[in-house]
């Protein structure tokens, strides 16, 4: 008898075993890039991560750096990485010039733009968008900021015919601007801003001019999905974006938290300055009007089609994508599970 019991002891064991074995296989494994590198405004999807809500939906998620905010697209529409976060601005440019790439937004997170010119105030540079005429501007080819130059320029009434735009990469940006070789450069306001204090350069002397606030219409950043994946993975993708809503109210609940969870996977950056990094993006780009009302991730497709229309003038686009070709909020979470504290 007592035999018996062990036995059956033993089989329960074993199949609980095998229970859990077969759920931790079951894990949906997703190659996730950002657009840039690990910094404060990357808070909630390593809040995420870290606290389990992707395990918790059944999924095992590796996130990498990225190089710009554009280049995280064709990593996405060729399947190397199945998600990611990118520009959805340069994805209507993506899919205008080849529709049958397989790649689209999904869930909004920069409802407000990022896009700017960041210059000094000693090398001439003010508020004013005009200020930046006859000047030098450092404009690194992958950055998504530049990329709506040509549509800023038209919206700000900026004369360009003695402006001088010169290449330069992201690890120069910041230090050339700081001792003086250009006037200003493209990039996001929180990310410029604070490398070039870490330069040395004073507050005082630090002017953002945001896009967004002179007259250019634009929705930002958004995750972005291989399609082939989705259609293949519905329960996955809405799963992701279930967890990472989570984690981005935790990041505006906390950002102290938030800075931590992102310093915990690069102890090489400062806490503070991260902390400072991420409730700039929250304050600017993430935590708006429409997001406290709607909740995080959706958009207002009228927007997003007048944005397409914006896009017309600045990328040469051929007219052909719409805002439905765009973006597809079939995989977000309910309202009541993406609104922000």
């Amino acid at each position: 008898m007592i035999n018996r019991r062990l036995f059956s002891a033993g089989l329960a064991t074993l199949a609980a075993g095998m229970m859990f074995s077969s759920a931790a296989m079951a894990q949906t494994a997703i190659k996730f890039t950002l657009d840039w590198k690990f910094e404060g405004p990357a808070a909630g999807f390593f809040l995420a991560q870290q606290k389990g809500y992707f395990k918790d939906e059944g999924l095992d998620v590796t996130i990498d750096t990225g190089n710009g905010s554009v280049e995280a697209i064709p990593r996405v529409a060729t399947g190397a990485y199945q998600m990611g976060f990118g520009d959805i601005n340069s994805v209507i440019k993506f899919l205008d010039e080849d529709p049958s790439q397989k790649v689209k937004a999904v869930m909004m997170i920069y409802d407000k733009p990022t896009f700017s010119l960041v210059g000094r105030k000693s090398l001439g540079i003010t508020d004013d968008p005009k200020s930046v005429e006859g000047k030098k501007l450092g404009a690194p080819p992958p950055d998504g900021a530049f990329a709506q130059w040509a549509a800023f320029k038209v919206a700000a009434g900026i004369d360009d015919s003695a402006i001088t735009l010169e290449n330069i990469g992201f690890p120069v940006r910041e230090p050339m601007l700081a001792k003086g070789e250009v006037d200003a450069v493209f990039g996001f306001a929180f990310s410029v801003i604070l490398n070039l204090k870490a330069q040395g350069t004073p507050d005082e002397d630090i002017v953002p001019i945001l896009f967004a606030d002179h007259g250019l219409e634009l929705y930002g950043n958004s995750i972005i999905v291989n399609e082939d994946f989705a259609e293949a993975n519905p329960d996955a993708v809405k799963g992701f974006l279930k967890a990472l809503a989570k984690g981005f109210a935790d990041a505006v609940a906390d950002p102290a938290a938030g800075a931590a969870a992102v310093v915990a996977v690069n102890e090489t950056l400062d806490p503070a300055i991260e902390e400072e990094r991420l409730k700039m993006a929250i304050d600017m780009n993430i935590k708006t009007p429409y997001v406290v009302e709607n909740g995080l991730g959706t958009v207002d497709m009228a927007k997003l089609a007048a944005s397409i229309e914006t896009l017309k003038l600045s990328m040469d686009l051929k007219g052909a994508v719409t805002a439905e070709d765009v973006f597809d909020p079939q995989y977000l979470p309910a309202k009541e599970d993406r609104m922000l504290p």
